[in-house]
């Protein structure tokens, strides 16, 4: 069994998260409140533009997204690449009328919750991860 690795990179942007080693503790916490174990995850800042080719390539979807997972999960381990839009991030607070850091750890849980199984496909599937966004929010630091 290996220890988890949760690394924070950014690329074509100037953006440091603050208290990575708190953030990564929580994110940890919230995996194994869900009864799994933390891998090996690594979650790029970015912007729209270096985003939206990921999002192109891969899903096929010619638009802005807050967030693309690459899911590398083994079992109850979860693992995986998690891609951010710092630009998207900062619109949707003002949209949502929540802080950046309220947005930006309910995206970073959102992608983990994605990598842990939870889909929001159906209503009922994005109700489900909602509500467990929502409660990991509570404990964001």
């Amino acid at each position: 069994m290996q220890d988890s690795k949760i690394a924070f990179f950014t690329e074509d942007i100037d953006f440091k998260l603050s208290n990575e080693s708190v953030v990564a503790e929580w994110i940890e916490n919230c995996i194994a409140s869900e009864g799994k174990k933390a891998g090996n995850l690594t979650f790029v800042f970015c912007s729209d533009e270096y985003l939206l080719p990921i999002n192109i390539q891969y899903l096929n979807h010619d638009t802005f997204t807050d967030i693309i997972t690459f899911n590398y999960v083994e079992e109850n381990t979860i693992s995986g690449d998690i891609f951010i839009s710092v630009d998207r991030v900062k619109e949707n607070a003002e949209k949502l009328k929540a802080t950046f850091k309220q947005e930006l750890c309910r995206v970073i849980i959102h992608g983990v919750l994605h990598l842990i199984g939870y889909n929001d496909k159906t209503p009922e599937e994005a109700h489900q991860i909602r509500a467990r966004e929502d409660f990991y929010l509570t404990l964001c630091p």
